[in-house]
């Protein structure tokens, strides 16, 4: 599937995507699905995506992102409750280093934090 997905980009967005996809695959237990057309790694639960944007670029988005610390301020909620991301737009640009450090805070999370959906939070309290 993702093959597929990847075979029908092109430019910057190809090259971007096989960069972060060949990048989480190394991580161990994480695998990669396609879900409302666009790729999602996900281990215990979904961890982020990744999104075609207009001016051949690539959103990556990490589904905790409100959860993460975000401390070197690469991610964007983009008025968003949950979510945020980094919109990239050529491999040169990838901030390689705070990328890693949010992945792994992100996987960190994934194991120590069970998910939890907002409406079941409102649920249990």
């Amino acid at each position: 599937m993702f093959e597929e997905f990847i075979f029908n980009l092109e430019g910057n967005q190809r090259v971007i995507l096989e960069y972060l996809n060949s990048y989480f695959m190394s991580s161990p237990g994480i695998q990669c699905k396609i879900r409302y057309k666009i790729p999602f790694y996900y281990r215990n639960s979904w961890i982020s995506y990744t999104n075609p944007i207009k001016n051949d670029g690539i959103e990556l988005v990490f589904l905790r992102g409100n959860e993460l610390s975000n401390q070197h301020g690469i991610l964007d909620a983009k008025d968003r409750k949950q979510v945020s991301g980094i919109e990239l737009y050529s491999r040169e640009e990838i901030p390689f280093r705070e990328l890693e450090e949010t992945w792994l805070e992100a996987l960190m999370l994934d194991e120590e934090v069970p998910y939890r959906s907002p409406s079941r939070r409102k649920k249990n309290k």
